[in-house]
């Protein structure tokens, strides 16, 4: 259903390989951190179209387990205050962009 509205590609890697490798050259990094800043639906898809107006590769990493400590970050970015395992943060992240481009398109779901 997101592929209307953006290009997505997931990337899984496993916990012994580097992330950094596998991050899209020139990307805006945004590193899921439970210390992150937070947005309601409506700052967060005016987040996005700001994104997609600089013409940037947006690039969203979610750490495992263990959680993720990137150097070299843009933003880090919080789903809340509450723990969520890897595999949840990401269903509730896609779930949340998905949100973004409908109330870009104008399109009912959020409202």
């Amino acid at each position: 259903m997101l592929a209307r509205y953006a290009r997505l590609e997931l990337i899984e890697v496993r916990e012994n390989q580097s992330v950094d490798g596998r991050i899209p050259e020139r990307a805006f990094v945004c590193l899921l951190a439970s210390g992150g800043r937070e947005f309601d639906s409506m700052e967060f898809s005016r987040f996005l179209e700001e994104r997609r107006q600089s013409g940037r590769d947006l690039c969203f990493v979610i750490g495992g387990p263990r959680g993720l400590d990137l150097e070299s970050c843009d933003m880090r970015l919080s789903l809340g205050k509450m723990t969520l395992p890897h595999q949840l943060a990401r269903v509730v992240l896609l779930e949340q962009i998905y949100r973004a481009n409908k109330i870009l398109a104008r399109e009912p779901y959020h409202y």
